[in-house]
């Protein structure tokens, strides 16, 4: 056949730790139709500060891929939980191979066509924290690349038609397609008037969706006579993919007819007539993508290049009970994203007869509902049970329902179809079932009643159960309950859901507590960073005692948003909000900066040195320093020059004023060993501890007592640090009265001789009038 080869490619992102879901980086891919072979290039780089990141160490990246919907991963084996079903993926992981680049290969053979998920993430760290822009950190950076192969102009087959076919020496096999339609219950493939040297030397291979492979379903046509081939219980609506395969080593042409017939559910005793009508072959997909192709509601030809001749239609006898009942639909209410109700038309209670299954549909729009829960509950009305001891087994299946025999409604498995089993009965009349990242399409659930003997389960004889029946769409499982968060992620144009667990809880819905915080130690944490601001209750009294009123307004400020955001900002239940958290966290950075900034001015005692400016330099530089904080924190508020920056400018310009002050006395300022001593060095010391407390020892884990010290220790060296009240040089007698025309004015006297530093010296005012 002919080939086309096509490339996607993804942009590169950098991988995170995994802690949960939201931490993964997920990439959407979509295969075409009739791909016989996908292969996945991952390449994976490190950065380091905008360069490669040769001295960075070599992590695990772990890969996991799934068709039809994001995997569903569980790298802490953390427990699911209850009555979830978790579906399969495969994962790889990969090692460096170079120092700062690797590439693995993944080849996925006659893969499924339609959407794939890749998910990627990085082990999980120690948990520490660190301060951004401290230094560079380390970047993994992942990149999956994928190139397809597929086969164009795939011969279709047609039910109920003939198609002949000549296998040279030089080919090994022949594909072809069949489309199979709703309400089909068996398939059946059949190789006619097969001549060979060696009798019928063919493998005949079916396979669903995609090209076989070499553990499809197959048969030996050697060993088999007629060799025919039957599928029960068929997807619908699917492309299936036969392959006439020559065996190995037989020499000469191989001539053979391959032809396929289809059994109506409906009609068990008959095949699908080979001339549909209109309004059956709206099943069928508008081109069938090969030369000759049906257009809708056309018949087919009366031949074609490859050999198709009309038939004669063939009986075929079905098993026994092998018939479909009618598929009630169900009505898509859609209230949010990936919150969405299925309601069925006279329901919510379900009437299910003891002859037959009551099936409905349930579905899933493409790539947009397979990032949320699929949930299903059924209740049981034990009223309805007129005492027998009755039990409702519901099948959900995907893309096709499974109603046919006893047996395989209790387990709903067969062969080549695996499902979801659901029972209620009078002792449990409460099931429930939870499919994370369910597959799109339509899911199929059918409900039947079986009475429980002796001999195991039977047909009911005479009693109808009642079933109260919900199935809905939701973001996340419980909406992650009270120890999580459920956030909406967004991967280009796909969006999926995911639980951010807190307070130690894990797991898919956050209903793991193998690690959680107690009750006891939520409230200690939650009281050793809302106390430990009590601290800044000393250093607001030194500020009074010492007049610097403005000082102490911002310690205040301090400590009141202190307090309340991190009573705000607890992961677990003892939480308490008096505004809105972002609010709270802003106040609290703010003044934070804001008392650094301020208690080093304060120590610069600017009056003293610029007298022509007088008090106005120092409310300059305060409000001029509020409005540069507010602005840096607006744009990144864990920044680390947001606290360096103000830091080392409010210090240049104390180290100016006391270097100036230093010249014009010519002695060293502070004047005193004792300030030095006892105040600025033990204060300067504090201070660098709680800094490198706060930079390089912070962890998750021992954040609430070591984050607890670092108010302390802050709030300590502010106390240090504030100078103490200036005092004036001498007295001065009161100066003479002046008139004010009728006005009160006030005339400071050590302000009109200029002797003393207004702003730091107590101030006596003599009111005249």
């Amino acid at each position: 056949g002919l080939f086309v080869t096509d490339y996607f490619t993804r942009t590169p992102r950098k991988l995170s730790p995994f802690r949960s879901f939201a931490s993964i980086e997920l990439f959407h891919f979509h295969i075409p139709e009739d791909t016989v072979i996908a292969v996945w290039n991952l390449i994976t780089f490190k950065e380091q500060g905008g360069t490669f990141g040769d001295q960075c160490p070599d992590r695990s990246i772990t890969v996991y891929f799934r068709s039809g919907a994001p995997s569903v991963i569980n790298p802490l084996h953390t427990h699911f939980p209850k009555d979830t079903a978790v579906p399969g993926s495969f994962a790889l992981t990969l090692t460096w191979t170079l120092p700062n680049r690797t590439t693995g290969v993944f080849n996925v053979t006659s893969p499924l066509p339609g959407d794939w998920f890749l998910a990627a993430h990085l082990p999980k760290d120690e948990g520490k924290i660190s301060v951004k822009g401290l230094y560079e950190e380390c970047q993994y950076l992942f990149q999956p690349q994928l190139i397809v192969q597929r086969l164009v102009n795939i011969a279709v087959l047609y039910p109920g038609y003939i198609t002949e076919q000549s296998m040279a020496p030089h080919n090994r096999s022949c594909l072809y397609k069949v489309f199979v339609p709703s309400y089909t219950s068996r398939v059946l493939v059949e190789v006619l008037r097969c001549r060979g040297v060696e009798g019928c030397p063919l493998w005949l291979r079916v396979r669903a969706k995609a090209p076989p492979l070499h553990n499809s379903t197959a048969l030996d046509c050697r060993e088999h006579a007629p060799c025919q081939l039957a599928l029960d219980l068929p997807f619908w609506q699917h492309w299936y993919y036969v392959l006439v395969e020559k065996h190995p080593g037989v020499p000469g042409t191989v001539s053979f007819q391959v032809t396929v017939q289809l059994t109506d559910c409906s009609r068990p005793s008959l095949a699908r007539p080979p001339f549909l009508p209109s309004s059956a072959s709206m099943n069928m997909p508008h081109s069938f993508g090969s030369v000759g192709g049906l257009a809708l509601g056309d018949s087919p030809p009366p031949a074609s290049p490859n050999g198709t001749k009309h038939p004669v239609p063939i009986p075929i006898a079905s098993p026994a009970g092998e018939r479909c009942w009618p598929v009630r639909p169900t009505l898509r209410n859609e209230l949010d994203t990936f919150s969405v109700h299925f309601y069925i038309f006279f329901g919510p209670n379900v009437s299910v007869p003891p002859d037959r299954p009551a099936v409905f549909v349930i579905n899933l729009l493409p790539v947009l509902d397979s990032g949320g829960v699929l949930n299903l509950e059924l209740r049981l009305n034990v009223s309805s049970l007129c005492g027998e001891n009755v039990t409702v087994f519901g099948c959900l299946n995907h893309e096709v329902p499974l109603t046919s025999g006893d047996n395989v409604s209790v387990t709903c498995e067969t062969e080549s179809l695996a499902g979801f089993l659901l029972s209620v009965n009078a002792t449990a009349s409460l099931s429930r079932l939870r499919i994370p990242y369910p597959q799109t399409g339509s899911w199929y659930l059918s409900l039947r009643s079986l009475c429980a003997t002796e001999h195991g389960f039977e047909p009911c004889t005479n009693v109808t159960a009642e079933v109260y029946l919900r199935a809905y769409l939701s973001p996340c499982i419980n909406d992650c309950g009270i120890y999580g968060q459920c956030k909406l992620l967004r991967t280009n144009n796909y969006l999926y859901a995911a639980c951010e667990c807190k307070a130690g809880w894990n797991g898919w819905g956050c209903t793991d507590n193998a690690e959680a915080f107690s009750y006891g130690f939520q409230l200690l944490s939650t009281l050793l960073l809302c106390l430990s601001n009590v601290m800044f209750v000393p250093p607001v009294a030194i500020a009074v005692r010492s007049h610097y009123l403005l000082e102490a307004a911002v310690y205040i400020f301090t400590m009141f948003f202190s307090t309340f955001y991190h009573a705000c900002d607890q992961p677990g239940i003892v939480v308490f909000c008096i505004m809105e958290y972002d609010v709270l966290q802003f106040c609290d950075f703010l003044g934070s900066l804001m008392s650094v900034w301020v208690t080093v001015i304060a120590m610069a005692r600017l009056q003293p040195v610029v007298k022509q400016a007088s008090a106005g330099m120092g409310h300059v530089l305060y409000l001029l320093g509020a409005m540069l904080l507010s602005m840096a924190l607006q744009m990144d508020r864990h920044g680390l020059w947001n606290l360096l920056g103000p830091s080392l400018f409010a210090l240049g310009i104390m180290a100016i004023a006391w270097t100036a002050r230093t010249i014009r006395r010519r002695h060293c300022y502070p004047p005193t060993w004792k300030r030095w001593a006892f105040y600025l060095c033990p204060g300067a010391l504090i201070a660098a501890a709680a800094v490198l407390l706060y930079a390089f020892v912070e962890t998750e884990e021992n954040y609430f007592y070591i984050h607890s010290i670092w108010h302390l220790l802050i709030a300590g060296s502010v106390g240090f640090l504030l100078p103490p009240r200036a005092k004036p040089s001498r007295r001065l007698g009161p100066l003479p009265r002046r008139k004010g025309c009728g006005y009160q004015l006030c005339v400071n006297e050590q302000e009109e001789l200029g002797l003393v530093d207004p702003a730091v010296a107590s101030i006596n005012s003599i009111c005249t009038s």
